[in-house]
């Protein structure tokens, strides 16, 4: 694509050297857990408004282990992730540096991006309850606290305790309960399974479509993703056998993530990073962003797309910083071992 070179999409990346960066005028360099298509659109509007050229290197894993391995040569200017986890994996590792910007603050609410300015949402999704249409009546399950009730015993599915959106989840139900709450939660929780956790998240979907389960854990936007599948238009029924739970409405919200970015350590060019950064913050960027994922815009007043409109609506949002549930993954991975969560 225009002034956008995408240099490198595997799997794993080799830690024996830098990608192939070739020298601009006026460059940013990204390292990328989020897919090229995801982003491309706009980092293509970023170089046409600013000159400035754009080299991309996406991957689903090895991105923090690279950065670790070059060090002060790295090439990479930009981290960007598909949710926070490696976000706070990396201000852990010391891989990433704070930046002051006014825009960012005014663009980004609080609970979204660190409190020190190392990391920044760019978009956001719930970890939402899908429930069957035909056997969960409206308004029977309103709670996550509510999946551990003996009724669903046998009637839920999720993928892997141990997959970094749980955790997530987990993670916030330690932070709103405490340890020994949470531990039996996920205890009662095992207990109401189906099923072994496997699969991804539309895998939950589609069991709940044949009735393998009644309800399921998964993210939000996985549902504008299997209705808009033209080439898999079996998951459109998985998407219409379900109605949507954003869970404790009445409380504290619903459990939310983000995808985000966070400028690194050594950034060669880190004035342009930042200008991205800013960018990525903005009415358009954020537009488009949230438009192609079916995510949630993170700027306030950013309109949704159309799709989520129409099936999501407005729902209320657990506005605890997610930088407060770093430390606590670590808990509930541990918690998820205790229990034999995935056994």
């Amino acid at each position: 694509m225009k002034n956008t070179r995408t240099l490198l999409a595997a799997a794993t990346l080799s830690l024996a050297g830098t990608a192939p960066f070739a020298m601009a005028a006026e460059e940013v360099n990204i390292y990328s857990y989020r897919q090229a298509f995801l982003i491309e659109p706009l980092l293509q509007e970023f170089s046409k408004e600013t000159g400035i050229e754009v080299n991309l290197v996406t991957a689903d894993k090895g991105l923090l282990e690279r950065l670790e391995h070059e060090g002060r040569n790295s090439p990479a200017d930009l981290l960007l992730t598909a949710e926070v986890g490696p976000l706070y994996d990396a201000v852990e590792k010391g891989l990433v540096s704070p930046v002051e910007s006014e825009v960012l603050n005014q663009n980004i609410p609080a609970h979204y991006r660190d409190p020190e300015n190392r990391w920044f949402g760019l978009t956001a999704r719930s970890r939402i309850i899908y429930a069957s249409k035909d056997r969960v009546e409206e308004g029977e399950i309103k709670t996550y606290e509510d999946l551990a009730d003996p009724k669903w015993k046998g009637r839920i599915c999720t993928r892997s305790g141990k997959h970094t959106y749980n955790l997530s989840l987990f993670a916030s139900m330690i932070a709103h309960h405490d340890e020994a709450w949470a531990e039996q939660w996920l205890e009662d929780l095992k207990n109401n399974l189906a099923r072994k956790p496997q699969g991804n998240d539309r895998a939950q979907v589609k069991a709940v479509k044949e009735g393998v389960c009644d309800l399921a854990l998964g993210n939000s936007y996985y549902f504008g993703k299997m209705l808009t599948n033209e080439e898999q238009p079996e998951q459109k029924e998985w998407a219409q056998s379900v109605n949507l739970i954003f869970p404790n409405q009445d409380d504290r919200g619903a459990h939310m993530n983000i995808s985000g970015a966070a400028v690194t350590e050594h950034a060669p060019n880190r004035d342009n990073a930042v200008k991205l950064l800013e960018f990525l913050s903005g009415e358009k960027a954020q537009k488009i962003y949230a438009e192609v994922n079916s995510e949630f815009p993170v700027r306030p007043g950013t309109p949704r797309s159309a799709l989520i409109e129409e099936y999501m609506g407005e729902f209320k949002g657990d506005a605890i910083n997610l930088q407060e549930l770093g430390p606590l993954r670590a808990v509930a991975s541990k918690l998820v071992d205790k229990v034999g969560f995935d056994n």
